[in-house]
């Protein structure tokens, strides 16, 4: 860029490193949405809770399949399609 440029656009860049900050943070959450490791992780957790009593079965059920619903769409990512 030009002088000029950066010149004329000086008074956005508070937005330009906001929007920067706000994608890294999109980007990172991403990651650990889809991350199958964090996604154990938070199952065996969950399996924890219920042995010890703090959840309920329903509360457990429910939240197991979430967890392995995103688990298996993590994997169908990270993985090639064979469908060819």
């Amino acid at each position: 860029m030009g002088l000029i440029t950066e010149l004329l656009t000086l008074p956005i860049a508070p937005v330009r490193g906001v929007v920067w900050v706000a994608e890294k943070l999109n980007d990172a959450a991403e990651r650990e949405l889809h991350d199958p490791g964090v996604l154990r992780t938070q199952l065996a957790v969950l399996n924890q809770e219920f042995e010890d009593g703090d959840i309920g079965l329903e509360e457990f059920e429910r939240e197991e399949e979430r967890l392995l619903d995103r688990l298996h769409a993590a994997r169908a990512r990270s993985s090639p399609n064979d469908r060819r």
